[in-house]
């Protein structure tokens, strides 16, 4: 069964055509990485499927139910199946670690209860148990805003991860992290989908990165779907696809441009 799909799915601001068309079949329990250069229209179409901006045309469908069309009580339940996590965290730093991860409880309590931050013992449990799962109990009660960017990652997963979501949208979760900290929280991603069945769909840059973790790929370019299979099936016609570059031009760029294309030329080489 088909968990979500995307129908025609397409959003412009202004004259400017940012996701154009795209059609997706996402199967429960699958790990999928979006691939592409900036500007290719990745991030707009998770925010699209989360709701956190609204199509222009087409629409999201979830079981049978078209999400597009969701209001009020059932889109807050929507969300909360279906849960981001962005690049920069957004994570409250003056806070805790422990009241930033129960945050992600606020779909599935009381209004009243959220208005006041009243926490039951089973969402601080579920908070404490998300954390441990991490390694990162032992930082409960620190601040965020003392902690490394990988671990402030690793919170912003344990607080969708306290959702109980079926999906996770992860925006360039490793966009500001080092090498390091990337596979801590690949690893954790990847652990979510493979021991609790999690549908996970990721924005990579890194294509190394991406055909290690993901199952499936599905490259954009210009707001539209270019590829879309298994790692071993990228090519050099496609990252030409995805970067309108040859492999050789690669070389003739300013090192900062060309450290984060080569990584995709390599890999399709290598495929």
């Amino acid at each position: 069964m088909h968990t979500l799909r995307l129908h025609n799915l397409s959003k412009r601001f202004g004259n400017t055509t940012a996701v154009d068309g795209v059609s997706l079949a996402v199967q429960a329990g699958s790990f999928v990485g979006i691939i592409g250069r900036s500007g290719a229209g990745k991030s707009t179409l998770l925010r699209m499927i989360n709701r956190l901006n609204e199509p222009s045309a087409g629409s999201v469908e979830f079981e049978g139910a078209v999400v597009t069309d969701l209001q009020g009580q059932a889109l807050r339940q929507w969300r909360r199946n279906c849960a981001m996590v962005f690049q920069q965290f957004n994570l409250i730093g003056r806070l805790d670690v422990l009241t930033n991860v129960m945050m992600g409880r606020l779909t599935s309590v009381p209004t009243w209860r959220s208005l006041l931050t009243l926490w039951s013992d089973a969402d601080k449990l579920a908070a404490l148990e998300a954390l441990d799962r991490f390694g990162m109990a032992d930082f409960a009660a620190q601040r965020c805003d003392q902690l490394s960017g990988g671990q402030q990652q690793r919170v912003a997963i344990c607080r969708a991860l306290v959702q109980q979501p079926k999906i996770i949208l992860a925006d360039e979760p490793i966009a500001s992290l080092d090498p390091r900290n990337t596979q801590v929280v690949m690893d954790a991603l990847a652990s979510i989908n493979r021991d609790l069945g999690i549908t996970v769909l990721c924005n990579l840059h890194a294509l190394d990165v991406a055909r290690n973790y993901c199952d499936r790929l599905v490259g954009m370019s210009a707001g539209r779907v270019v590829f879309d299979g298994v790692p071993a099936e990228l090519t050099d016609h496609v990252v030409q696809n995805l970067y309108g570059l040859e492999a050789s031009q690669v070389m003739h760029m300013p090192s900062s441009h060309r450290a984060t294309v080569l990584p995709f030329v390599r890999a399709a080489q290598t495929a």
